[in-house]
């Protein structure tokens, strides 16, 4: 079987407000999807709440019935590269924190922006944060089981740490490759970072670059979102897969990169309640060759 014909699931980021299975279940069978991602925290605050265990083993019950994969988004403050020392504390705190709620849920990877240096000159000293706080996290995780970190480029801007798809072989190289580190490949991301994926080929050369920059087997999520914003903006701004810049020919090269094959595709699209997520699954798998 060629790469290409290798089934790629393909899902969202699910809502769990009132409840992780109660909300996320009935949205994995209103959009048909194949994978899912969840929050496990504020995704713009620093509480650590421990969880309902009764639905956390409904969820991963109802996960592991269905076949869909699962994945947790650290939550979006998460920045090991800061120049303030309680941020980075933070940070590492609520990686931990994820990490013990995704093995609770049965997630395979906890997604994690790669963050920033913010001050110039802090270049250096951010890489050696992320070093300190990530090997200690890299080691227990992969210790017990898993899920594995997954680190996610940035959309650029600012003093990110690794936002095209070059710059993560510095970051891992700051772990020492560390094999409990994955990688997140944001199309949107890369996007904002200068790839131009709209190009004819231009995602697929991105997606050979991230594949020489960290190896063939390091890539484990795919966020798929198409932007509302032009290449090298580094503004994260989704749209609809085939409704923004990017557009559907470059979703079609990513869905038969060999990279791919097997990977799951997330999307965290603009939804009205299912309804926006559910047309972009049927779109990505319409276009799975």
């Amino acid at each position: 079987m060629s790469a290409s014909a290798v089934h790629r699931p393909v899902g969202s980021h699910t809502p769990t407000s009132g409840g992780l299975a109660k909300a996320a279940l009935p949205y994995v069978d209103a959009t048909g999807a194949e994978a899912v991602q969840v929050y496990v925290s504020n995704s713009r605050g620093w509480a650590l709440p421990a969880g309902d265990p009764a639905q956390d083993a409904l969820f991963r019950d109802g996960c592991a019935e269905r076949g869909v994969p699962v994945f947790v988004h650290a939550s979006l403050l998460v920045n090991l590269g800061s120049p303030t020392p309680a941020t980075v504390e933070r940070s590492a705190q609520t990686l931990a924190h994820a990490l013990r709620r995704g093995r609770a849920i049965g997630a395979l990877g906890v997604v994690f922006h790669a963050g920033s240096a913010v001050d110039t000159g802090h270049a250096d000293a951010a890489m050696r944060q992320v070093r300190e706080a990530l090997l200690p996290l890299l080691d227990e995780t992969l210790a017990a089981g898993g899920p594995l970190l997954l680190v996610e480029p940035s959309a650029g801007g600012g003093r990110s740490l690794a936002s095209r798809v070059e710059q993560l072989g510095p970051y891992l190289d700051a772990v020492d490759r560390h094999p409990g580190l994955g990688v997140c490949f944001d199309t949107c991301h890369a996007w904002a970072a200068g790839h131009d994926l709209a190009a004819e080929g231009g995602m697929t050369a991105c997606l050979d670059a991230l594949v020489a920059t960290v190896g063939p087997d390091r890539l484990r999520l795919v966020h798929a979102n198409d932007s509302k914003d032009l290449c090298g903006s580094t503004r994260d701004r989704h749209e609809n897969i085939g409704k923004g810049t990017i557009g559907e020919p470059a979703f079609a090269e990513l869905m038969a990169h060999p990279a791919t094959a097997g990977i799951p595709v997330v999307v965290e699209t603009p939804s009205e309640k299912h309804e926006g997520h559910a047309t972009d699954i049927a779109t990505l798998t319409r276009l799975h060759p």
